[in-house]
């Protein structure tokens, strides 16, 4: 892979000030030397210019080195992972100007800190390979703190959603059958649909679809259902109609090869879930359940179950409104999947917006707590398999946050050895429960929980998984430390 012009610019800078300080000089002190100015030195050294073929000369006699080796891209050693950063071009693959940063201001941090900025990049690296992150880890990691950023509510996506179903007549008040959606991919984008055209194979079970750009063919399995399909309309007709050139062709993805494809499959998806799950409408039935005098689960589920949408869709929606148009902004939305037999629970999908002590990922070989209903409506659902099944409780953390946690389980469709379940937490506090009644008569069960046994200190739990390994580690450290302090205190 060729290297940018700006890097090789910055490799040079690295290597100048990397020599100059060896020889213990200032940038005063080899301007002296070489004949050059300061003021064209600090730009050498900031990356900006790269000097011609004499000023290059007169630096290397300078600094006591060879015209080689002031050109080389190589760098020493405390200083190659920088290289190997830039020559890879990891730099135009970070999802920088989401986040308000350009390109050329983290180069300048690199080359005014070079050897903390290297060790921190070494940090991250280490930190990834023990998570075992890898680049589309990294990526859909960049994408949550994205949504999280932007309390997971676009604007700019809600209207387009509103402005395309006024542009078709498809009225978002109602729900929207599949073939509405079906035909305007067929007569405006010239889509050609292939039911069951995804063959039998173990290889291909978790795809719902394949689009064939060449063809414009759209593939889908025989597995899906009416809910489903919708969705997957929905993002085809996001992926023209927001013009998003660079996407995935599987729906669920096998891999992505840049983060662009993983944001415009996110506005894909969110413009889909906007189409499907009106917002208007959510917004009435949550202000209904949300004001009722006294716990009423009815509401809540008959809204899971009035939308085209699965249960999922309509929670990861529910994100979008209530951060919005509720001022609900301290809550989750995890997705937990289920092998039956499996002693283990895995946690598929999370995001948190702006309270961060709830599960992660990174905890995927530990035992998540099994008091959490999102755990016991998949035992639940083992135990006696269902279409749909909903659970709610609240939740209470060593750290004395209260949740309203709501979950619903159902089965894999496209495996039915597997389970999976949404959850909705929504942190209690004074201020909402003076907005909003229902927060305030929640006659239900309030359960103490941990993150994962591994870390819990209950005592007393009748459903641990595992002895609390990490804790009592911790604990035996704290014992020790304060029995070496005793002995320091003793002998001194």
């Amino acid at each position: 892979m060729s290297i940018k012009e700006e890097h090789i610019r910055l490799i040079f800078g690295l290597k100048m000030r990397q020599l100059r300080t060896r020889k213990n000089l200032s940038l005063y002190g080899l301007a002296k030397k070489s004949g050059l100015s300061k003021s064209y030195l600090n730009e050498i050294e900031n990356g900006k210019k790269y000097p011609k073929q004499d000023k290059i000369l007169e630096l290397a006699q300078a600094l006591d080195t060879t015209y080689d080796d002031m050109v080389s891209l190589k760098l020493d050693k405390n200083l190659a992972p920088l290289g190997e950063i830039l020559e890879s071009g990891v730099l135009k693959e970070l999802p920088l100007k989401l986040f308000g940063i350009e390109e050329h201001d983290l180069i300048n941090i690199i080359s005014n800190a070079p050897s903390k900025v290297n060790a921190f990049i070494s940090t991250i690296i280490e930190i990834a390979k023990t998570y075992h992150l890898d680049f589309e880890g990294f990526y859909l990691a960049a994408l949550r703190s994205y949504q999280e950023a932007e309390n997971n509510f676009f604007s700019d996506l809600e209207s387009k959603a509103v402005s395309f179903g006024e542009a078709y007549q498809l009225d978002l008040d109602k729900n929207i059958p599949s073939a509405d959606l079906e035909e305007i991919l067929v007569e405006e984008y010239g889509y050609h649909i292939v039911d069951n055209g995804i063959e039998k194979d173990p290889l291909l079970d978790n795809l719902r679809s394949v689009f064939v750009p060449k063809s414009r063919k759209l593939l889908l399995s025989s597995a899906i259902d009416e809910a489903q399909r919708a969705f997957i309309f929905g993002k085809e007709i996001a992926y023209n109609y927001l013009a998003l050139r660079e996407r995935p062709y599987t729906f669920s993805w096998i891999t992505y090869h840049s983060f662009d494809e993983v944001l415009n499959n996110f506005y894909a998806s969110y413009f889909s879930g906007a189409l499907l799950l009106s917002r208007k409408r959510l917004q009435e039935k949550l202000k209904t359940w949300l004001h009722s005098p006294s716990w009423n689960e009815t509401p809540f589920t008959e809204m899971l179950k009035g939308f085209n949408a699965s249960p999922e869709s309509v929670y990861h929606r529910l994100t979008n409104i209530l951060t919005h148009d509720f001022g609900i902004r301290d809550l989750f939305f995890l997705r937990f999947v289920h092998q039956k037999g499996d002693a283990h629970y895995t946690l598929s999908k999370e995001l948190h917006i702006t309270q961060h002590q709830k599960p992660s990922t990174r905890n995927y070989k530990e035992h998540y707590c099994r008091r959490w209903i999102s755990i016991k409506t998949l035992q639940q659902m083992q135990k006696m398999p269902d279409d749909h099944i909903f659970g709610a409780q609240v939740s209470t953390y060593e750290n004395g946050n209260k949740y309203l946690v709501l979950s619903s389980a159902t089965p894999d469709p496209f495996d039915d050895t597997k389970y999976r379940s949404a959850s909705l937490g929504i942190l209690i506090t004074p201020h909402l429960q003076r907005k909003y009644p229902l927060l305030q008569a929640l006659d239900l069960p309030d359960i103490p929980v941990g993150i994962t046994c591994e870390s819990c200190s209950i005592t007393d739990c009748e459903v641990r998984a595992i002895k609390p390994r990490n804790l009592l580690k911790q604990q035996r450290f704290e014992i020790t430390e304060q029995r070496v302090q005793g002995l320091i205190s003793q002998h001194s």
